[in-house]
């Protein structure tokens, strides 16, 4: 069964979709049933440009990017979420909606911040290496992530090994 994971993040225009890139490009390079989503409480409607150049140049689809609204999950028909993450401290802070599990419980959730790139210094030069930054080291975390047997951890064991990869 499919592993589908939330990545949450305000505006989902560009740490959140970031996130589903990698990760989607990744499962699938690895062989990994997982399916990667992103959305945002306030959604901006449009994707960084910054964000689609950083997944392009690493050679990532992006034909499929684009910024939503979580509400398109918490509704009937929604894909049964196993995992939310949050990639931005204001999206972690914020009260989320319900959000159903495979088994109709909740969805285990974690808190994998990044500093905003699209608030980089040094002009197009710098956010463009901010943005690159910030793909690598999601895709390092989407790693340890896709290394974990998710199809047979429960929730604990599952919460636990998400917080260890927070820290790393």
């Amino acid at each position: 069964m499919t592993t589908h994971i939330l990545i949450l993040c305000t505006h989902n225009s560009a740490r959140s979709v970031l996130g589903e890139g990698m990760l989607n490009h990744l499962a699938a390079r690895l062989g990994k049933d997982v399916k990667a989503h992103s959305a945002g409480s306030a959604p901006s409607g449009r994707v960084n440009p910054f964000a689609i150049e950083a997944l392009e140049k690493a050679g990532i689809a992006t034909h499929t990017c684009r910024s939503k609204s979580w509400d398109e999950f918490s509704r009937e028909g929604a894909p049964p979420l196993s995992i939310v993450i949050t990639v931005c401290d204001s999206a972690a802070a914020e009260t989320c909606p319900v959000f159903f599990g495979g088994t109709g419980s909740q969805p285990v959730k974690v808190h994998w911040g990044y500093p905003d790139p699209s608030h980089a210094e040094g002009g197009e030069e710098g956010k463009r290496r901010a943005f690159e930054l910030t793909r690598q080291a999601i895709g390092y975390r989407m790693l340890q992530l896709l290394a974990l047997p998710l199809e047979t951890m429960d929730s604990t064991a599952l919460q636990v090994a998400l917080a260890d990869i927070a820290g790393s």
